[in-house]
């Protein structure tokens, strides 16, 4: 397969990836205000670390991110976050995209998959709360009263990153399975793994 279909099958896998992230974010949640402001419980977190084991770190994160943000835009509420969606959910999947593609294991290792999902949840939980605590600070908080602000917030995307990374794992393999017996695996795996 030459340089220029690889590519184009980056593309729309990547956008079909997005538009799954998209959907399983749009109407697989449950939205809660919190006096950080509001937070959501959803399966889209699933989809994005899922995208970096079946497509890799840049592919899936690209589609992560870029699902993510497109919801944000959708919301009012979340509109004003979706450069940070972008971008927090590029790098939780590319995190979990590289760790599960390293070595050439390409998402079929089990074990390397759970470390992978840990590994994205909970840089993501990270950068979504420590970003949410900075936000109140930055409005005159201190740093105690910011954390007990985002107690709800901490709760809900500690469950979303148990739920990401529990659907994920177990989708993971079967999925990458199907994919190698439609032939599309082997086209996925000559993109460049990052």
């Amino acid at each position: 397969m030459n340089k220029q279909r690889e590519h184009l099958y980056g593309i729309v896998f990547t956008g079909m990836m997005a538009a799954i992230v998209f959907v399983t974010t749009y109407f697989l949640k449950i939205e809660i205000m919190t006096p950080a402001g509001p937070a959501m419980l959803k399966v889209g977190n699933a989809m994005c670390l899922l995208g970096g084991m079946l497509f890799g770190g840049l592919y899936g994160g690209l589609a992560a991110g870029i699902g993510s943000a497109l919801f944000d835009l959708t919301n009012p509420l979340f509109t004003p976050s979706a450069p940070f969606t972008l971008v927090f959910f590029f790098l939780m999947s590319f995190v979990c995209g590289a760790i599960a593609n390293a070595r050439g294991q390409n998402g079929k290792n089990i074990r390397l998959n759970i470390i992978a999902a840990v590994s994205g949840a909970a840089l993501y939980w990270l950068l979504n709360i420590g970003k949410s605590v900075v936000t109140l600070m930055l409005a005159g908080s201190a740093f105690y009263p910011a954390m007990l602000a985002n107690a709800w917030k901490m709760i809900t995307s500690g469950v979303n990153a148990v739920i990401g990374v529990a659907v994920s794992v177990l989708l993971a393999i079967p999925l990458t399975m199907a994919l190698d017996r439609a032939g599309t695996m082997g086209k996925i795996r000559k993109w460049p793994k990052i």
